[in-house]
């Protein structure tokens, strides 16, 4: 009597995110490069989407890859070269925007907290539409400057980060009510 042994089948391994992602990138840039007409390109990407194996992605980009085992020297150096132009001229936009912004004068310590607003009674009055009647609150204390945002429609941002309860402000800082921008400024 002779015994045939035979191991159990098992499923190809499960393709993993990273794999399906750089298939989805190589597709992409194959499109924006000319290499794919809109056509291929949507319907290599439903395929790229539903694979289930490696084998499945590489039949789909074969004919993408690049030799050489990515971008040649002079893409690197040519799209590094762009990426620190753009960042300079991003960097000379907000040194532009930012000194041209209006000063808010943080109010004298002891005082009461200054309210910010559209509502008349408010201590400053910003007649804006994206302004809330009450918009926010500053004030001092411990000794520091406490801006607080009093629920208002549009929001309060500080540098940039939209403001949730309160946070801590000093001067410099860029402060916004709705799309009205202020910098802050002592005394």
């Amino acid at each position: 009597m002779t015994s045939s042994f035979e191991l159990p089948a098992y499923p190809a391994p499960r393709l993993s995110d990273a794999e399906r992602d750089r298939a989805l990138g190589l597709l992409r840039d194959g499109a924006a490069e000319g290499k794919l007409s809109h056509d291929t390109f949507l319907r290599r990407m439903e395929l790229a989407l539903v694979a289930r194996r490696s084998e499945d992605l590489a039949v789909l980009t074969a004919d993408l890859e690049t030799r050489g085992g990515g971008e040649s020297p002079w893409t690197r150096r040519l799209f590094g070269w762009v990426g620190r132009v753009s960042a300079v001229s991003v960097g000379i936009r907000r040194a532009w925007n930012a000194e041209r912004l209006p000063k808010l004068l943080l109010p004298m310590p002891g005082g009461a907290p200054l309210r910010i607003g559209r509502d008349p009674g408010n201590g400053l009055r910003l007649t804006h539409e994206t302004v809330s009647r009450c918009h926010a609150e500053l004030s001092l204390r411990d000794g520091l400057w406490v801006l607080r945002d009093l629920g208002s429609t549009n929001g309060t941002t500080v540098n940039g980060q939209r403001l949730t309860g309160s946070a801590v402000v000093r001067e410099g800082d860029q402060v916004s009510f709705g799309r009205m921008s202020f910098r802050l400024s002592a005394r």
